[in-house]
């Protein structure tokens, strides 16, 4: 079993937030979609607030807020 260490998870963060910060809002939004884990997506939130951004993304904390609130919610099973 391979563990994922602990910079590697908040190395995520930051190449999101690169791509953000780099006008690249396409792929920070499908990688958003796509990311590993709750904590993650509190870590790149975290940074965002922090980050000074010249231009108010109201979309993008939607979809952050969106996957933080699909990621969250308790999954529905089928009994088998």
């Amino acid at each position: 079993m391979v563990r994922v260490q602990d910079s590697s998870k908040k190395e995520w963060a930051s190449k999101v937030l690169a791509l953000i910060k780099g006008g690249n809002t396409a792929a920070a939004l499908n990688q958003i979609k796509v990311a590993p884990s709750v904590k993650d997506l509190r870590q790149l939130q975290m940074a965002l607030l922090a980050a000074p951004l010249k231009p108010a993304q109201p979309h993008l904390d939607a979809v952050l807020e969106e996957q933080l609130a699909a990621l969250t919610a308790p999954r529905l099973h089928r009994s088998p």
